[in-house]
């Protein structure tokens, strides 16, 4: 009589045995061999190559060098625009494919917390032994600005003169809702390879329309997410929300107003974290979705983003002081109030 009962309970511990899986190491690099800067990419410590995009200055010597760090899913090809406009205007933008993504091995399969924010400091190393004499600042977007973060909160970030944090990953687990972390710690210890995409989510990530077909239509950017790398980003964005008491000097921490991606509710718990301290910018920007730097009103991102590279403060959208508004309110109704009108 209790037989299926028993073999279900059985089917259901062997599916809890599942684990979820990560990007494996890369080749020992031979003895003596150190992480480099190769043509088109970057070689790290255990002989994992990065795809490397450079968007060199037009003109004369640069201004600035800019590293970029893409979200999840996407790759280095994200900072296309912005790199284009930061090049016209005199900034070097360089980006790599972070391991799990674009073109690197294993594209689709979660790398870790580790390997991301080993992989940002490595790349800032190398990067700043080839500009020695230049100001040099990271640019994270989305899960890029969560390894930002996180390596900050690890200790792991290397000295740069500056941290854009544009829309960052700061969904952190003890914000969502507990069905959703339920569910997604059920489905990850019993079928972590299963996939899942967008569709029928019925949100947008930009109004950029054009962007996102271009998006959609190349073969690099990741379309059906393994549950298991979801999970391991929700670790990522857990860590990046404690990590506000950390955060280097300066920052500028962007939010859309419009962004349907990460919650507002985390993104200004983080700007009240980091309120007080010297150096921290928190932005609003009414129009703003989460892919901010693709957005249609772009352009006044980037300005701010030039301005306060080269002089800091007031931002000439006035972005810091919709900012203020929302963190003086205290709630998340300012932003929402903002998006609607």
């Amino acid at each position: 009589m209790h037989r299926p009962w028993f073999l279900c309970a059985l089917l259901v511990l062997a599916l809890a045995a599942c684990t979820p899986r990560l990007v494996p190491p890369g080749p020992d690099a031979p003895a003596g061999t150190t992480p480099a800067v190769q043509e088109n990419q970057l070689r790290m410590a255990d002989g994992t190559r990065l795809p490397l995009r450079i968007w060199p200055a037009r003109e004369g010597e640069p201004k600035a060098i800019v590293l970029g760090v893409h979200g999840f899913n996407d790759y280095s090809m994200a900072f296309d625009l912005p790199g284009q406009w930061f090049a016209a205007q005199g900034y070097t933008l360089y980006a790599y494919d972070q391991r799990g993504f674009g073109a690197t091995r294993y594209a689709g399969l979660w790398p870790g917390t580790d390997a991301l924010t080993e992989d940002l400091g490595t790349a800032i190393v190398l990067l700043r032994e080839r500009h020695p004499d230049k100001p040099f600042f990271v640019v994270g977007t989305s899960m890029g600005g969560a390894v930002v973060l996180a390596a900050a909160e690890r200790g792991v970030l290397p000295r740069v003169d500056g941290a854009v944090l544009a829309a960052p990953a700061v969904w952190g687990r003890r914000t969502m809702p507990f069905y959703q972390r339920w569910a997604l710690w059920l489905t990850v210890h019993t079928v972590p390879w299963m996939r899942m995409t967008a569709e029928g989510l019925d949100i947008l990530a930009t109004d950029n329309l054009i962007e996102l077909y271009a998006m959609g239509m190349d073969p690099l950017v990741i379309t059906a997410t393994r549950i298991d790398a979801m999970y391991g980003l929700t670790d990522l964005m857990s860590e990046a929300l404690e990590a506000g008491d950390v955060l280097p000097a300066p920052t500028l921490l962007l939010y859309g107003a419009k962004d349907e991606i990460v919650p507002a509710e985390p993104m200004l718990e983080l700007w009240e974290r980091v309120d007080e301290r010297p150096g921290i910018t928190p932005a609003l920007y009414d129009d703003g979705w989460h892919m901010i730097l693709r957005d249609r009103q772009a352009y006044t991102v980037w300005r701010d983003i030039a301005h306060w590279m080269r002089e800091g403060n007031p931002l000439p959208s006035g972005a810091d002081r919709r900012a203020r508004q929302a963190i003086a309110v205290g709630t998340t109704d300012t932003m929402k109030d903002l998006a609607a009108e």
